[in-house]
């Protein structure tokens, strides 16, 4: 058993004690995850309720609600009391769905109060290997000679995995098939199958196939090539403009009493800072952030702002 550095130990005992001062948390906390298990938002959900544990003096449990490209869990977690023990996941599909879907369930804006952005990723373009494609740009040959014939695999219709492909597809002016799973989970199960051709996936769940040769990496989705994959042209580079980015944050449920808010941010804040932690997030390729509340809100008006605008560009429609 991997026993806690004495010094963190003490600043997580002391921060512990001062939030048990406050009178919260008494009970578990669940943060409600909206997409399933082995997605990558649930590889994050489950490194910070980790990290949060010792630092809340209280069991932090994920729990996974999958299913309509992360809409369920948000209803039910902005259905949830207002009480601190309901922290919400939110995470990229949420803003797309917003801006993607007139009417929703949930308001992002109104149903909650935000808590922190916790940290961002990149996606990477990676084809089965039965796909004769070892470069984005044959990749997009391929589409053009064969429209709606390469399936790419999604974690539903809004999600991330969703919207990187069918800006690429806008992009490039091709017409990959669209094929929608419960979660990102069985997305992975999908391509690494060979049930589907393409998936724009996590790198944080799609590194290990890579590594392991079950996947091809043609590309990745941020600006840049990354650290630990730098073989791996950006899409960018191919393809002038593209860039899309994974992120999420912490929300609760609106009207949450204040105290419980601060006490929530300030522990994100440590287990954001904590050695261990932020090794277990540069594996799974997250970039950790830890905005202010307000900080969380202008993210998300600005990512929902950006996202219309690439809707509308490339003529996505809810489906």
């Amino acid at each position: 058993m991997k026993t806690i550095p004495m010094a963190t130990a003490a600043l997580l005992f002391a921060h512990a004690a001062g939030l048990a001062a406050q009178g919260y948390p008494v009970k578990p906390v669940r943060v409600i995850v909206a997409s399933s298990a082995g997605s990558n938002p649930d590889v994050l959900g489950r490194i910070l309720a980790a990290g949060l544990t010792p630092v809340l003096g209280q069991q932090v449990l994920v729990e996974n609600r999958a299913g309509a490209g992360g809409n369920i869990g948000a209803e039910v977690a902005a259905k949830s009391p207002p009480d601190g023990y309901t922290v919400f996941l939110m995470h990229t599909n949420h803003p797309i769905n917003t801006a993607l879907q007139p009417r929703l369930a949930y308001d992002l804006f109104t149903d909650f109060t935000p808590v922190t952005h916790l940290a961002s990723s990149a996606f990477v373009l990676v084809v089965h290997p039965s796909l004769p494609a070892r470069s984005v740009r044959e990749l997009a040959a391929l589409a053009k000679a064969r429209p709606g014939a390469i399936g790419f695999s999604s974690a539903g219709t809004g999600s991330g995995t969703h919207l990187a492909a069918e800006y690429f597809n806008g992009l490039v002016k091709v017409k990959m098939l669209h094929v929608a799973y419960k979660g990102g989970g069985p997305a992975l199960t999908a391509i690494t199958s060979g049930e589907t051709s393409v998936y724009f996936a996590p790198v944080s769940t799609g590194m290990p196939h890579i590594r392991a040769g079950k996947l091809r990496a043609l590309g990745v989705t941020a600006a840049s090539r990354l650290r630990d994959l730098p073989q791996v042209p950006a899409v960018g580079e191919t393809v002038p403009g593209y860039e899309f980015i994974s992120w999420a944050g912490f929300m609760v449920p609106a009207k949450s009493p204040k105290p419980v808010v601060d006490t929530l941010y300030k522990a994100s804040l440590t287990v954001l800072k904590d050695p261990e932690t932020l090794k277990r997030l540069d594996a799974a390729g997250f970039f950790p952030v830890g905005s202010s509340p307000d900080g969380l809100t202008a993210k998300i008006r600005f990512e929902v702002e950006k996202l219309t605008k690439i809707i509308r560009a490339i003529g996505l429609k809810p489906e």
